[in-house]
């Protein structure tokens, strides 16, 4: 039985957000980046937006932006430049809940894309008999090598 390639395209970008969504509620859990919970709550998957194909691919996940911060170790109250010294007993920490497996995910989508959309591709020309296009092609019919 054939695949469906578009419907095995849909299901893994699907698959691909809602994974994205459970690693980062699960780092923010583990890396306790989650003083009132709302970090935790906030991120959210927006709807696929794609073309029928699955050829042309919206993704979009929103959290709070306080969540940036904390996986940059970053803040309001530190100036730019000052290196994590905050003025009191601790540092300023990256507590990269975002930013590690984002890239290596979204080259992973990118590598299945690829590959999906090649194999489509190489495919459409698999059933291409050259004989069939010399006699059903105008311009071999006038060239007499029709």
């Amino acid at each position: 039985m054939d695949r469906d390639p578009i419907d095995e395209r849909k299901k893994f970008v699907e698959a691909w957000n809602k994974t994205m969504l459970d690693i980062w509620q699960e780092r923010i859990f583990k890396l306790k980046v989650m003083d009132s919970g709302s970090l935790w709550r906030s991120p959210l998957e927006l709807p696929v937006r794609a073309d029928g194909r699955f050829y042309d691919i919206t993704l979009s996940q929103t959290f709070l932006e306080y969540g940036l911060w904390q996986d940059l170790g970053v803040g309001r109250e530190v100036p730019i430049g000052n290196g994590g010294d905050i003025g009191r007993d601790k540092k300023r920490v990256r507590r990269r809940w975002f930013s590690t497996k984002y890239y290596a995910s979204v080259m992973a989508l990118r590598d299945f894309m690829a590959e999906s959309l090649g194999q489509e591709f190489v495919g459409m020309f698999a059933n291409l008999d050259a004989d069939d296009m010399r006699r059903n092609t105008d311009y071999y019919r006038r060239k007499g090598l029709g």
